[in-house]
């Protein structure tokens, strides 16, 4: 068939997107969706239909029915310092968002850190989790699937680690128990990778043996104890991709030149706002905005967008020394990676390549750069909040 007799049975209802691929090559697949759904709503798409990602790579990795690409602007802040324990430079970090002023003042930021010499950032944990629901027929019963886990940690470890060359299963815990559920959370080291997919298949090989041996039942692959994609206190505490801390000590003189605020106003906010608001709200997050930041440095290098939901957890800090400015911002739970996913993408490989990450054995340097872009994010808006700044720097800058 030809590209007008498909978009004829797609229009007519006789085939489904998805089936176009049996008929063409992906890139004409992709632009025959796009002209159906042109058709369809009405509309033209020529800004999506303008890309140089190889689309045939992407849907055979990354992405299902594709029409095209959407683009968002891409700016740099920086030089920004880092003092960390795999990244030891200046880095230019590239940040892809729609929100003015958000780059410029983590430009701000950047520059503040830099002349101060520099942020400190350490990668304190390691890891990715899993966590399944499995049913019992009795409380009892599943006391005797949690002791099963204990008792065979072993060689349930050999199981999940003989379907990857790079995993490790580390420990399985906690293992929770409500009414006949139980929701054992696997506990794996990933590499580079972000790790999901690989954890789960894990996983599912070890839910066999379970199935083989014991009178449980797995009900899903996820029973959300993991917790993947939503805010957890449990992920708070235990820690899930990388735990990143950085912090640094602002002279005051920097302070004022740069932030044009004190160390004490900046304290005050941060208790009033970040620490006190933050709990009379119920939030998890106890930071003014770790998302702007993580979300804008994820869509720049190819993460899955939606971590940064995770990437939002964490507590801001500042101590106002002799007025001087400690500052601090702390993130349990960062998933990222320099290998596989969406990192193989064009343009998110360009991405990591400003960041200097691309390739094995960078992830660990790639978590310090998101935690100091984050703390250089923080640390300006808290400062503009203090200096009564932020809503000029948004007229200023957010509306033209």
């Amino acid at each position: 068939m030809n590209s007008k007799e498909i978009i004829d049975k797609l229009l007519n209802g006789e085939m489904k997107l998805y089936q176009v691929d049996k008929y063409v090559s992906p890139k004409e697949a992709t632009d025959i969706r796009r002209e159906f759904i042109e058709k369809t709503a009405g509309c033209e798409l020529p800004h999506m239909a303008n890309y140089s990602l190889d689309m045939e790579k992407a849907s055979a990795r990354n992405i299902e029915n594709p029409i095209g690409t959407i683009q968002l602007p891409v700016g740099v802040a920086g030089p920004l310092k880092i003092n960390g324990d795999y990244c030891k430079r200046e880095v230019y970090v590239p940040l892809a968002t729609s929100e003015g002023a958000l780059v410029a003042s983590i430009n701000r930021g950047a520059s503040t850190i830099t002349a101060s010499g520099g942020v400190n950032a350490h990668v304190i944990s390691d890891i990715m989790t899993r966590a399944p629901v499995i049913k019992t027929s009795s409380a009892s019963d599943a006391l005797k699937i949690k002791q099963w886990f204990i008792d065979n940690f072993q060689e349930l470890k050999e199981i999940a680690e003989s379907t990857t060359s790079h995993g490790k299963l580390l420990k399985i815990d906690p293992i929770l128990i409500v009414g006949t559920y139980v929701y054992p959370r696997f506990v794996y080291s990933t590499g580079d990778s972000m790790g999901m997919n690989m954890v789960t298949i894990a996983s599912e090989k070890i839910l066999d043996k379970l199935a083989d041996e014991t009178t449980g039942r797995h009900i899903a692959l996820s029973g959300n104890v993991c917790v993947d994609k939503k805010p957890a206190a449990i992920n708070m505490i235990e820690g899930r991709g990388k735990s990143i801390v950085a912090d640094i000590l602002i002279p005051e003189e920097i302070v004022n030149k740069k932030l044009k605020t004190t160390a004490e106003a900046i304290e005050e906010v941060n208790i009033a706002k970040n620490l006190i608001g933050s709990a009379a709200a119920g939030s998890m997050a106890y930071n003014a905005h770790y998302a702007n930041m993580v979300a804008a440095i994820f869509l720049a290098t190819g993460q899955d967008a939606a971590h940064a939901v995770e990437g939002s957890l964490g507590i801001t800090t500042a101590e106002n020394r002799n007025s001087d400015l400690y500052f601090s911002v702390n993130l349990p739970d960062v998933p990222v990676a320099t290998v596989g996913g969406g990192t193989s993408l064009e343009t998110a490989h360009e991405g990591l390549d400003i960041l200097g990450v691309a390739g094995s054995n960078k992830a660990r340097e790639f978590g310090e750069i998101v935690a100091a872009t984050v703390l250089a994010g923080e640390l300006s808006l808290v400062g503009a909040l203090a200096a009564g700044h932020l809503a000029r720097a948004h007229q200023e800058l957010g509306r033209g």
